[in-house]
């Protein structure tokens, strides 16, 4: 069986949510229950090809907490998704 390793606070993860959301975020942390992540960007279609967009609109916080029971899945963002994320949340680019 493969077991991948943890991940850290400098990881940009994707999450499939059991509603079939894909978000792509910073990893802040995980407890038995909960997943931590900061600024999340909800995953779109355009006519260019992927987008990236804010997940939530009106909330006033960088961090949000999610119940592992509402995750399908969540793994390590491809090297050009985490850039194009990080692109899109930071005054850093990196292309």
């Amino acid at each position: 069986m493969l077991i991948e390793r943890g991940f850290t606070s400098a990881d940009v993860v994707s999450l499939k949510l059991i509603n079939g959301e894909e978000l792509i975020a910073r990893f802040e942390s995980e407890t038995a229950d909960v997943v931590k992540i900061v600024k999340p960007m909800c995953v779109t279609l355009n006519g260019q090809g992927v987008g990236l967009m804010p997940w939530m609109f009106l909330g006033n916080g960088k961090e949000v907490t999610l119940n592992k029971s509402h995750i399908f899945a969540m793994m390590t963002s491809k090297h050009d998704a985490a850039d194009q994320y990080r692109d899109s949340t930071t005054d850093i680019a990196l292309r």
